[in-house]
């Protein structure tokens, strides 16, 4: 027994490509592979070890399993992302030293930031930056990581007058940190980074706004940039939840944290649900002043788990306030038979693609209900996976005072509403575009905040585990970025769902569901990664959470019925 101990603990067994390697304990990454391919590419940015993502310089001890990240995966996107933005957070601070960058939102393949403190034009500075971008990633400046106390980090951030990342540490009760260093830039490292400058040969700053764009490739070739489309309709919403936050005086975690210790949540749980509600009744006064001018129909369009239904319920009520009644139509009743059903690259059933959708029936009868014509629409029986018989089909006709809404993915897309004049219909957008942002230079993405929302969802009211969500997120995500994002601009209003408070109460639920995930499931990275996304929040409980919030929609003990 003792000689085994003594054998694991100098030596680590190392499973890559299939064989099995014995080297020395705390051997790093980077050095292993030297040995055993003789060169590391510059497309190998991270690696994972035993399904945990880790930097290239990571020392390696026990049984390992070795996997390789480059950029074509998800795992290798964000290291790349994360990475370039702490060269342009260096870049900055070697040019503009009384500049400050502040990360917002992800206006497509794109960060924005803010520019605080003395600056010259924003054009100007993009040029700039990326001039000297180039030049870090010429000069192959490595990204190093280093564990330092918290008080040694602490006294840093505080000279620096970093108020963001003082306030994030305050319930930090770890003895050390890990921090991140490219140049004099120096970060908390929340998730690994590239071993250096030289692995990000493309991206591009440009002024937009109130501030700047970093521009990244897409996944599928990191060798190129894809042509820019302006998102002027996102960018207004992510300016408006901006200034929400403004108002809520909470833009980061650590002022979320510290709210919910000082007793004051329940203030700001009463204005952000307050906010949602003032968005969602001039919304609807809107759609009425639309409906004196010919307006019959509304669509509803976003994104999985961003609260579509719960907005519905409430743009209904305020609907109702106005003397209008909504009359739901639903897709779902205009599937083709699954026989007919398009498939997806992996040969499966594509449920989300729109011809998945009998859209000559459903304009069909879409036009005859605006001319006020009764029509009988159908029944989908989901079990055979056919249409009922006709004389199960519901009859429908919309009245004085009755304006149509459809809800669905496709609700954007223009060859669902083709056969309607513009001025007959309004479009919304909902989705939940998460401004909270970790610290000034590190973002929460949207897409996480979505799928925090999914695992409990399914949990609680679909019966699937965390690990089966996880599993099926990357193919929802295909279907969104082919049905839904290239459409949103067509919207005529978008609403952002997602609640300022939102992540520190649905930590008390995802935490448990993450932490049931085995370490064998190929589910286990991302839950890892996810779990310690949540430990950077306070958890909130849901007693003060309103039965009507579209929070409820997840977490359960809403006012609606579903």
């Amino acid at each position: 027994m003792n000689e085994t101990f003594q054998l694991s603990n100098s030596h680590v067994e190392v499973r890559y490509r299939g064989e099995t390697h014995e080297i020395p304990t705390g051997t790093r990454v980077d050095d292993f592979l030297q040995v055993a391919d003789g060169e590391i590419d510059d497309t190998v940015l991270a690696a994972m070890v035993n399904r945990r993502l880790v930097m290239l310089d990571f020392p390696l001890r026990g049984r390992v399993d070795l996997e390789l990240v480059r950029y074509g995966s998800r795992a290798g996107e964000l290291v790349y992302k994360r990475s370039v933005s702490l060269m342009l957070c260096e870049a900055c601070l070697e040019l503009y030293p009384k500049a400050q960058l502040v990360i917002g939102q992800s206006l497509g393949n794109c960060y924005h930031y803010e520019v605080r403190g003395h600056h010259p034009p924003f054009s100007d500075m993009a040029t700039a930056l990326e001039k000297n971008m180039r030049e870090l990633v010429a000069a192959r400046r490595p990204f190093v990581r280093e564990t330092v106390t918290i008080e040694e980090i602490e006294d840093f951030f505080r000279r620096r007058g970093c108020e963001d990342k003082l306030a994030l540490l305050a319930t930090r009760r770890s003895s050390t940190v890990h921090t991140i260093r490219c140049g004099r830039f120096v970060d908390l490292a929340h998730s690994p980074f590239a071993p250096h400058t030289g692995s990000l040969p493309t991206f591009a700053v440009k002024a937009y706004g109130d501030g700047l764009l970093l521009r990244f490739p897409r996944r599928v070739n990191r060798d190129r940039l894809p042509a820019f489309r302006p998102r002027k309709k996102l960018y207004a919403t992510y300016v408006e939840t901006r200034e929400w936050q403004a108002l809520l005086s909470v833009r980061h975690v650590g002022d979320l944290n510290l709210l919910a210790l000082n007793g004051k949540i329940k203030e700001l749980i009463h204005i952000s649900e307050g906010l949602h509600e003032k968005k969602i009744a001039a919304i609807a006064d809107r759609i009425s002043d639309g409906v004196h001018r010919g307006l019959k129909l509304v669509t509803i369009a976003g994104p999985s788990s961003s609260g579509k239904t719960t907005f519905s319920k409430r743009l209904s009520v305020q609907l109702r306030v106005n003397g209008l009644e909504p009359i739901a139509l639903s897709l779902d009743d205009y599937y083709v038979d699954r026989e007919a059903t398009p498939v997806d690259q992996d040969g499966k059933h594509d449920f989300e693609n729109i011809e998945a959708i009998d859209l000559a029936l459903f304009h069909e009868q879409l036009t005859e209900l605006l001319d006020g014509r009764e029509v009988r629409t159908p029944k989908y029986d989901f079990v055979s996976g056919t249409r009922k018989p006709e004389s199960k089909w519901t009859p429908m006709r919309l009245k004085e005072g009755q304006v149509l809404v459809i809800e669905g993915i496709h609700g954007l897309n223009p060859r669902l509403t083709e056969v309607v004049a513009d001025d007959q219909k309004f479009r919304i957008y909902a989705s939940a575009l998460s401004q909270l942002a970790i610290d000034d230079h590190n973002r929460i993405f949207t897409s996480d905040a979505r799928l925090i929302r999914r695992i409990v969802r399914d949990r609680f009211f679909r019966g699937f585990s965390a690990e089966r969500t996880l599993e099926l997120w990357e193919k929802v995500r295909r279907g969104e970025g082919r049905w839904i994002f290239p459409f949103q601009e067509e919207a005529d209003i978008m609403f952002n769902s997602a609640l300022v408070y939102e992540p520190a109460v649905l930590k008390t639920y995802a935490q448990r569901f993450l932490l049931q995930v085995p370490r064998n499931s190929a589910a286990y990275p991302e839950a890892y990664r996810l779990l310690k996304f949540l430990d950077l929040f306070v958890p909130i409980f849901p007693d003060e959470v309103p039965h009507t919030s579209i929070l409820r929609e997840f977490i359960g003990g809403s006012g609606f019925e579903y």
